[in-house]
C-alpha cells in the first residue's frame, strides 16, 4: 500500500488489492497458457540453454468451509513450491515455471518445458546450475540426458569455500588468497587434490556440526563431485564466473492462485493483457 503512495499517489485499502490481485491470479490460472496458443511461433533452435531450478516452503491457509466467520477454524500448514527457469545463452528474457501440486518428476516436466520455450531440441545443450540438491541434479539428468550437465553455482560453492578459509587461517588476507587458489583447482578439474588438502583441517568428531565448517565444506563438496568437475570429456560448459546472476526465488505467496500469479505474470501478463483489450 505505501508503494501506491509513493509512486502513483494513490491509498486503496489492504483487502482492495487483495481482491484485485486474487481475481486477476484466478482468471490467469483459468486462461490457456501462452504454449497453448497456436499462433505464437515456436522457438528458435539455441545451441546452449541455461536452466535453474530451486525449491523454498510457501506458508498456506486453508479456512473452514463449515464456519460461518470464515476467520475462525483456518488451518494453517507449509507446502514446497518448486521454481524453474530457462533462457538461451546471452538471453535476458527466461521462461519460467513451477509447480505447487506436483512432486520432483513434475517440476522436472516443467523445467523440460521451460527449457523448449527457450529453445531446446535435440542439437542444444543444456547447463545447469545450483545449490546441488540431489533432486534438482536428477531432474536435469532425468530430462536432458547426455545433452545436458549440472554443476554447482558458485555462490554456494563459494560460501563453504569462505567458512572453511576463516576456519583455517586467522588474518583476511591469508583467507582470501586460500579461497583464490581452491577456486582455481575446482575450476580446472583437482577437487580430488583440493578435498585431500582439507583432511588436516577436519574438526574433530565431538565438534558439533554447526561450528565445523570445514567439516561442512568437504562433505558438501565430496558428496556432489559429479557436479565440480569441469574436465569431463565432451562437455561443453561456460566459466563459473559467466554464470547468470539470476536464481529462481522462492517467496512466493502464501496460496495456489497467487503463486500461479507469481509464475503467470512473468510468463503470461502479455497475453492476459491483450486478452481483456480485446474485450
Amino acid at each position: 500500500m505505501d508503494k501506491l503512495v509513493e509512486h502513483y499517489g494513490i491509498v486503496l485499502g489492504e483487502s482492495t488489492i487483495r481482491r484485485i490481485t486474487e481475481g486477476h491470479a484466478r482468471k490467469i490460472f483459468e486462461t490457456p497458457q501462452r504454449s497453448e496458443n497456436p499462433s505464437k511461433p515456436p522457438p528458435s533452435s539455441a545451441a546452449q540453454i541455461i536452466v535453474e531450478m530451486d525449491g523454498g516452503m510457501v506458508p498456506i491457509m486453508e479456512p473452514d468451509a463449515t464456519q460461518n466467520d470464515q476467520r475462525k477454524g483456518k488451518s494453517l500448514f507449509w507446502k514446497e513450491a518448486k521454481i524453474c527457469l530457462a533462457h538461451a545463452e546471452g538471453s535476458k528474457s527466461p521462461s519460467y515455471g513451477g509447480t505447487l501440486q506436483g512432486d520432483v518428476d513434475t517440476a522436472g516436466a516443467k523445467l523440460l518445458e521451460c527449457a523448449n520455450s527457450a529453445g531446446f531440441d535435440s542439437k542444444t545443450y543444456v547447463h545447469g546450475v545450483g545449490d546441488g540438491a540431489p533432486w534438482i541434479a536428477d531432474q536435469v539428468e532425468d530430462q536432458f540426458g547426455s545433452q545436458g550437465h549440472y554443476l554447482l553455482d558458485s555462490f554456494h560453492v563459494c560460501e563453504y569455500l569462505s567458512a572453511a578459509g576463516k576456519a583455517i587461517h586467522s588474518d583476511a588476507a591469508s583467507q582470501d588468497a586460500w579461497i583464490d587458489g581452491q577456486k582455481v583447482r575446482l575450476k580446472t578439474g583437482r577437487s580430488k587434490e583440493f578435498l585431500q588438502d582439507l583432511l588436516p583441517h577436519l574438526e574433530d568428531a565431538r565438534v558439533a556440526d554447526a561450528y565445523a565448517s570445514v567439516r561442512q565444506c568437504h562433505r558438501y563438496l565430496s558428496n556432489r563431485q559429479g557436479a565440480i568437475q569441469t574436465d569431463v570429456t565432451n562437455i561443453k560448459r561456460p566459466d563459473w564466473n559467466a554464470q547468470p546472476n539470476t536464481r529462481p526465488h522462492s517467496t512466493l505467496d502464501g496460496s495456489v492462485s497467487l503463486s500461479c500469479f507469481t509464475l503467470l505474470v512473468m510468463t503470461s501478463w502479455v497475453d492476459w493483457m491483450s486478452l481483456k483489450l480485446a474485450r
